[in-house]
């Protein structure tokens, strides 16, 4: 299996964004106050990878990583009922 430049270079932006984030001494407070910033790379790489794909790219860039977990863990909360939509 081989990643795309394109999926490449859309995961490594996302990834140096959140390394720069924790560099500063920031989390997910930061991560939040400006992932709608970042939403639609995140998106461009969804529509272009497959679940092996985005598996890979957690696997290689910790950042990323970070960026997909705090997503997939707000969709949860959402989908639970733990965390309330903003009205």
């Amino acid at each position: 299996m081989s990643l795309t430049n394109k999926q490449t270079q859309l995961a490594e932006t996302l990834d140096t964004w959140i390394k720069n984030i924790e560099k500063g001494g920031g989390g997910d407070v930061e991560i939040l106050q400006q992932i709608t910033d970042y939403m639609p790379i995140f998106k461009q790489l969804m529509d272009v990878s497959n679940p092996n794909d985005m598996n890979l790219l957690c696997s290689k860039y910790a950042g990323f990583y970070r960026f997909a977990r705090l997503l997939e863990d707000l969709a949860r909360g959402l989908q639970s009922g733990k965390i309330k939509p903003p009205k």
